[in-house]
């Protein structure tokens, strides 16, 4: 259990890691799958982009809400950050340099998204957030040190939303400003614990631009 995710597979579409342009690593929600979200890669597919989407055991990075105290959440949430860092560190070993990956997640898998790049600050290709934002709990100080030097962030949410809220996806947004990343927010009036084709289409755009 000290390292529940360390050894789930990685699914893969797209471009050979060594012949990519690009890479992007898409991070699953609660109780879905790697093989679910790669159907996110299908609606921004280019030949060109390596697209990788890491398990998680028991189909859930944590078990807890992103917003429960940290603690309550190791050691998987420890563990999902080091399977994030692993998986970064495959496509950087394939010679895709770091502001040609693109880290993207739903739900679970953005607050994780959020998460990893907040604490391995640098200048991605760009950070997709579909409903999710850092963690911790409602009165943990979300600062980060690191500068993100640019990089392209999207914050995504429908509001209200069971699982984020909206609250907490624009204090995200603002600590990622505050980093020096260039960031843009959507947000979505009522709509479902989904993602919508017009979310797709600004981060279809955030992905292309990694190229």
């Amino acid at each position: 259990m000290r390292d529940p995710h360390r050894d789930q597979p990685v699914r893969r579409l797209g471009a050979r890691l060594n012949q990519a342009a690009a890479a992007m690593i898409l991070l699953h929600g609660r109780g879905a799958s790697a093989e679910d979200i790669l159907g996110l890669a299908a609606e921004m597919y280019d030949e060109r982009i390596a697209y990788l989407a890491p398990q998680a055991a028991g189909h859930s990075w944590y078990p807890y809400s992103f917003m429960s105290p940290v603690q309550e959440n190791e050691p998987w949430l420890g563990s999902a950050l080091a399977k994030v860092a692993q998986t970064v560190q495959l496509v950087l070993d394939a010679g895709v340099a770091r502001e040609h990956i693109v880290v993207c997640g739903f739900s679970q898998g953005a607050c994780l998204s959020t998460e990893f790049v907040a604490t391995h600050p640098a200048r991605y290709g760009g950070l997709i957030a579909f409903t999710g934002g850092l963690i911790g709990p409602p009165d943990a100080d979300l600062h980060h040190a690191g500068d993100l030097a640019g990089m392209p962030a999207l914050f995504s949410s429908g509001d209200p939303d069971p699982h984020v809220p909206w609250t907490r996806v624009l204090a995200s947004a603002e600590q990622f400003t505050a980093m020096g990343a260039e960031v843009s927010t959507r947000r979505y009036e009522g709509r479902p614990h989904t993602v919508l084709p017009r979310e797709i289409e600004s981060a279809r755009e955030i992905l292309f631009r990694s190229l």
